[in-house]
Protein backbone atom coordinates (compact mmCIF):
# COMPACT_ATOMS: atom_id res chain seq x y z
CA UNK A 1 0.00 0.00 0.00
CA UNK A 2 1.32 3.43 -0.86
CA UNK A 3 2.15 5.34 2.29
CA UNK A 4 3.49 8.66 1.09
CA UNK A 5 0.18 10.01 -0.18
CA UNK A 6 -1.82 9.87 3.06
CA UNK A 7 -1.21 13.27 4.68
CA UNK A 8 -3.67 14.06 7.44
CA UNK A 9 -1.86 16.49 9.71
CA UNK A 10 1.11 16.98 11.99
CA UNK A 11 2.28 14.52 14.61
CA UNK A 12 2.38 15.28 18.31
CA UNK A 13 5.48 16.81 19.88
CA UNK A 14 8.62 14.73 20.27
CA UNK A 15 9.19 13.10 23.63
CA UNK A 16 12.53 12.61 25.35
CA UNK A 17 13.62 9.00 24.84
CA UNK A 18 14.70 7.98 28.34
CA UNK A 19 12.49 7.53 31.36
CA UNK A 20 13.13 6.92 35.05
CA UNK A 21 10.78 6.09 37.86
CA UNK A 22 10.93 5.48 41.58
CA UNK A 23 12.47 2.44 43.23
CA UNK A 24 15.78 0.60 43.27
CA UNK A 25 18.02 0.54 40.22
CA UNK A 26 18.34 -2.65 38.20
CA UNK A 27 21.37 -3.58 36.09
CA UNK A 28 20.62 -3.72 32.36
CA UNK A 29 22.64 -3.94 29.13
CA UNK A 30 23.85 -0.70 27.56
CA UNK A 31 23.30 0.64 24.07
CA UNK A 32 23.45 4.09 22.52
CA UNK A 33 21.79 5.05 19.26
CA UNK A 34 23.19 7.18 16.45
CA UNK A 35 22.05 10.47 17.98
CA UNK A 36 23.37 9.75 21.45
CA UNK A 37 20.09 8.68 23.05
CA UNK A 38 20.32 5.80 25.49
CA UNK A 39 17.92 2.96 24.63
CA UNK A 40 18.94 0.32 27.18
CA UNK A 41 20.39 2.17 30.17
CA UNK A 42 23.01 0.52 32.38
CA UNK A 43 20.76 1.32 35.35
CA UNK A 44 17.01 1.66 35.19
CA UNK A 45 14.86 2.45 38.19
CA UNK A 46 12.06 0.08 39.00
CA UNK A 47 8.79 1.76 37.92
CA UNK A 48 5.99 2.41 40.36
CA UNK A 49 3.22 -0.14 39.84
CA UNK A 50 2.69 -2.17 36.69
CA UNK A 51 3.92 -1.01 33.31
CA UNK A 52 1.99 -1.47 30.07
CA UNK A 53 4.20 -4.45 29.30
CA UNK A 54 3.34 -6.08 32.64
CA UNK A 55 -0.28 -6.27 31.43
CA UNK A 56 0.68 -8.53 28.51
CA UNK A 57 0.03 -12.25 28.96
CA UNK A 58 0.60 -13.87 25.54
CA UNK A 59 4.24 -13.03 24.81
CA UNK A 60 6.67 -15.94 24.34
CA UNK A 61 8.70 -16.65 27.46
CA UNK A 62 11.86 -16.06 25.40
CA UNK A 63 10.83 -12.49 24.53
CA UNK A 64 12.98 -9.94 26.39
CA UNK A 65 12.11 -6.85 24.31
CA UNK A 66 8.66 -5.57 23.43
CA UNK A 67 7.46 -2.56 21.45
CA UNK A 68 3.95 -1.40 22.34
CA UNK A 69 1.96 0.82 19.96
CA UNK A 70 -1.30 2.14 21.39
CA UNK A 71 -3.79 4.87 20.58
CA UNK A 72 -7.04 6.26 21.93
CA UNK A 73 -9.75 4.12 20.33
CA UNK A 74 -10.06 2.47 16.93
CA UNK A 75 -10.55 5.57 14.78
CA UNK A 76 -7.45 7.56 15.75
CA UNK A 77 -4.51 7.97 13.39
CA UNK A 78 -2.22 9.07 16.25
CA UNK A 79 -0.44 6.62 18.51
CA UNK A 80 2.42 6.33 20.95
CA UNK A 81 5.22 3.81 20.69
CA UNK A 82 6.91 2.58 23.86
CA UNK A 83 9.77 0.11 24.37
CA UNK A 84 10.30 -2.27 27.30
CA UNK A 85 13.00 -4.70 28.41
CA UNK A 86 12.36 -7.74 30.61
CA UNK A 87 14.51 -8.47 33.64
CA UNK A 88 13.32 -11.64 35.36
CA UNK A 89 9.55 -11.42 35.64
CA UNK A 90 9.37 -7.63 35.42
CA UNK A 91 9.27 -5.25 32.47
CA UNK A 92 11.17 -1.96 32.56
CA UNK A 93 10.56 1.05 30.28
CA UNK A 94 13.43 1.87 27.96
CA UNK A 95 12.09 4.90 26.07
CA UNK A 96 9.52 7.51 26.93
CA UNK A 97 6.36 7.35 24.79
CA UNK A 98 7.33 8.32 21.23
CA UNK A 99 4.80 9.99 18.91
CA UNK A 100 3.76 7.69 16.07
CA UNK A 101 1.21 7.58 13.27
CA UNK A 102 -0.86 4.65 12.06
CA UNK A 103 -3.35 4.01 9.25
CA UNK A 104 -5.63 6.79 8.03
CA UNK A 105 -8.63 4.69 9.10
CA UNK A 106 -7.17 3.77 12.47
CA UNK A 107 -6.80 0.31 14.01
CA UNK A 108 -8.59 -2.82 12.82
CA UNK A 109 -9.02 -6.30 14.27
CA UNK A 110 -9.86 -7.50 10.74
CA UNK A 111 -7.46 -5.72 8.39
CA UNK A 112 -7.85 -6.48 4.67
CA UNK A 113 -5.87 -5.59 1.58
CA UNK A 114 -6.40 -2.09 0.23
CA UNK A 115 -8.02 -0.62 3.37
CA UNK A 116 -5.74 1.84 5.22
CA UNK A 117 -6.14 0.40 8.71
CA UNK A 118 -3.36 -0.80 11.01
CA UNK A 119 -3.82 -4.42 12.08
CA UNK A 120 -4.03 -5.18 15.80
CA UNK A 121 -2.24 -8.05 17.49
CA UNK A 122 1.14 -9.38 18.58
CA UNK A 123 3.75 -9.72 15.86
CA UNK A 124 7.42 -10.58 15.47
CA UNK A 125 9.99 -8.40 13.73
CA UNK A 126 10.97 -9.69 10.28
CA UNK A 127 14.32 -11.46 10.03
CA UNK A 128 15.76 -8.77 7.72
CA UNK A 129 15.62 -4.99 8.03
CA UNK A 130 15.62 -2.85 4.90
CA UNK A 131 16.28 0.66 3.74
CA UNK A 132 17.11 2.99 0.87
CA UNK A 133 19.81 4.42 3.12
CA UNK A 134 22.92 2.65 4.38
CA UNK A 135 22.69 0.38 7.40
CA UNK A 136 22.44 2.71 10.43
CA UNK A 137 23.94 0.03 12.67
CA UNK A 138 21.09 -2.42 13.29
CA UNK A 139 21.66 -5.88 14.79
CA UNK A 140 19.55 -7.63 12.17
CA UNK A 141 20.71 -8.59 8.67
CA UNK A 142 20.19 -5.45 6.58
CA UNK A 143 19.32 -5.21 2.90
CA UNK A 144 19.97 -1.88 1.21
CA UNK A 145 17.17 -1.23 -1.27
CA UNK A 146 18.04 -0.96 -4.96
CA UNK A 147 16.04 -0.38 -8.13
CA UNK A 148 13.63 -3.27 -8.83
CA UNK A 149 13.23 -4.20 -5.17
CA UNK A 150 9.49 -4.72 -4.55
CA UNK A 151 7.18 -5.77 -1.77
CA UNK A 152 4.66 -8.09 -3.40
CA UNK A 153 1.16 -6.97 -2.38
CA UNK A 154 -0.74 -8.83 -5.08
CA UNK A 155 -3.17 -11.25 -3.36
CA UNK A 156 -3.30 -13.40 -6.51
CA UNK A 157 0.46 -13.96 -6.51
CA UNK A 158 2.07 -17.06 -4.92
CA UNK A 159 4.70 -14.66 -3.52
CA UNK A 160 2.09 -12.44 -1.80
CA UNK A 161 3.43 -10.43 1.13
CA UNK A 162 7.12 -11.08 0.49
CA UNK A 163 10.15 -9.11 -0.66
CA UNK A 164 11.08 -9.63 -4.30
CA UNK A 165 13.78 -8.32 -6.62
CA UNK A 166 12.25 -8.28 -10.09
CA UNK A 167 12.17 -6.04 -13.15
CA UNK A 168 8.42 -6.76 -13.46
CA UNK A 169 5.82 -5.14 -11.23
CA UNK A 170 4.23 -8.01 -9.25
CA UNK A 171 0.85 -6.31 -9.63
CA UNK A 172 -1.93 -5.43 -7.24
CA UNK A 173 -0.87 -2.92 -4.56
CA UNK A 174 2.81 -3.93 -4.84
CA UNK A 175 5.28 -1.27 -3.78
CA UNK A 176 8.39 -0.13 -5.61
CA UNK A 177 10.41 0.14 -2.42
CA UNK A 178 13.20 2.26 -3.92
CA UNK A 179 10.67 4.99 -4.78
CA UNK A 180 9.30 5.49 -1.25
CA UNK A 181 11.41 8.39 0.03
CA UNK A 182 11.84 9.26 2.85
CA UNK A 183 9.43 6.65 4.31
CA UNK A 184 11.66 3.71 3.49
CA UNK A 185 15.01 5.27 4.36
CA UNK A 186 15.03 2.47 6.96
CA UNK A 187 12.29 0.06 7.98
CA UNK A 188 11.51 -3.14 9.87
CA UNK A 189 8.91 -5.65 8.75
CA UNK A 190 6.03 -6.28 11.14
CA UNK A 191 5.09 -9.93 10.55
CA UNK A 192 1.38 -9.41 10.01
CA UNK A 193 -0.11 -12.09 7.69
CA UNK A 194 3.23 -13.83 7.28
CA UNK A 195 5.34 -16.36 9.19
CA UNK A 196 5.74 -16.82 12.09
CA UNK A 197 2.38 -15.12 12.81
CA UNK A 198 0.61 -17.38 10.30
CA UNK A 199 2.01 -20.39 8.40
CA UNK A 200 1.66 -18.58 5.06
CA UNK A 201 0.07 -15.31 3.90
CA UNK A 202 -3.70 -15.44 3.50
CA UNK A 203 -4.80 -13.85 0.19
CA UNK A 204 -6.49 -10.46 0.64
CA UNK A 205 -5.82 -10.39 4.41
CA UNK A 206 -3.33 -7.54 3.97
CA UNK A 207 0.37 -7.10 3.30
CA UNK A 208 3.37 -4.79 3.62
CA UNK A 209 2.97 -3.71 7.25
CA UNK A 210 6.19 -1.98 8.29
CA UNK A 211 7.71 0.16 11.03
CA UNK A 212 9.11 3.06 9.02
CA UNK A 213 9.89 6.77 8.93
CA UNK A 214 7.33 9.56 8.58
CA UNK A 215 6.66 10.39 4.93
CA UNK A 216 6.57 14.11 5.74
CA UNK A 217 8.64 16.21 8.11
CA UNK A 218 5.69 16.82 10.44
CA UNK A 219 4.34 13.28 10.34
CA UNK A 220 1.30 11.86 8.57
CA UNK A 221 -1.15 8.97 8.67
CA UNK A 222 -0.18 5.83 6.77
CA UNK A 223 -1.88 3.16 4.68
CA UNK A 224 -1.54 0.67 7.55
CA UNK A 225 2.04 0.88 8.77
CA UNK A 226 3.41 2.37 11.99
CA UNK A 227 5.63 5.41 11.44
CA UNK A 228 8.02 7.48 13.57
CA UNK A 229 10.36 10.42 13.11
CA UNK A 230 13.74 9.54 11.61
CA UNK A 231 15.75 9.80 14.83
CA UNK A 232 13.22 7.88 16.91
CA UNK A 233 12.95 5.15 14.26
CA UNK A 234 16.73 4.70 14.06
CA UNK A 235 16.90 4.51 17.84
CA UNK A 236 14.27 1.77 17.97
CA UNK A 237 15.73 -0.21 15.05
CA UNK A 238 19.21 -0.17 16.59
CA UNK A 239 17.84 -1.20 19.99
CA UNK A 240 15.98 -4.24 18.67
CA UNK A 241 18.01 -7.41 19.14
CA UNK A 242 17.00 -10.63 17.34
CA UNK A 243 18.62 -12.76 20.06
CA UNK A 244 16.06 -11.34 22.53
CA UNK A 245 13.10 -12.49 20.38
CA UNK A 246 11.36 -9.08 20.30
CA UNK A 247 7.65 -8.62 19.70
CA UNK A 248 5.52 -5.63 18.73
CA UNK A 249 2.01 -5.26 20.18
CA UNK A 250 -0.42 -2.97 18.31
CA UNK A 251 -3.91 -2.08 19.54
CA UNK A 252 -6.14 0.60 21.04
CA UNK A 253 -4.96 1.29 24.60
CA UNK A 254 -8.14 -0.10 26.15
CA UNK A 255 -7.55 -3.51 24.56
CA UNK A 256 -3.97 -4.07 25.72
CA UNK A 257 -4.95 -6.73 28.26
CA UNK A 258 -6.15 -8.96 25.38
CA UNK A 259 -2.53 -9.65 24.52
Amino acid sequence: MKRRTLILGAAAGVAAPVVAGAGPAVAMPSDTDAVGEVWAPTTQRRPRGRTKADRLTTLPTSTKQVVIVTGNGYSTTYATLETFYRVGARWFPVSAPLPARIGSKGFSDDHVEGVPTTPTGVFAIGSTMYGIGANPGVRYPYHRIVTDDWWNENPESPAYNTFQHTSTNPGGYSEALWMEKPAYTHFAVITYNMPPTVPKPVPYAGSGIFLHEFSTASGNATAGCVSLSHDHLVGVLKWLNPTLNPRIVICPAQNLSRY
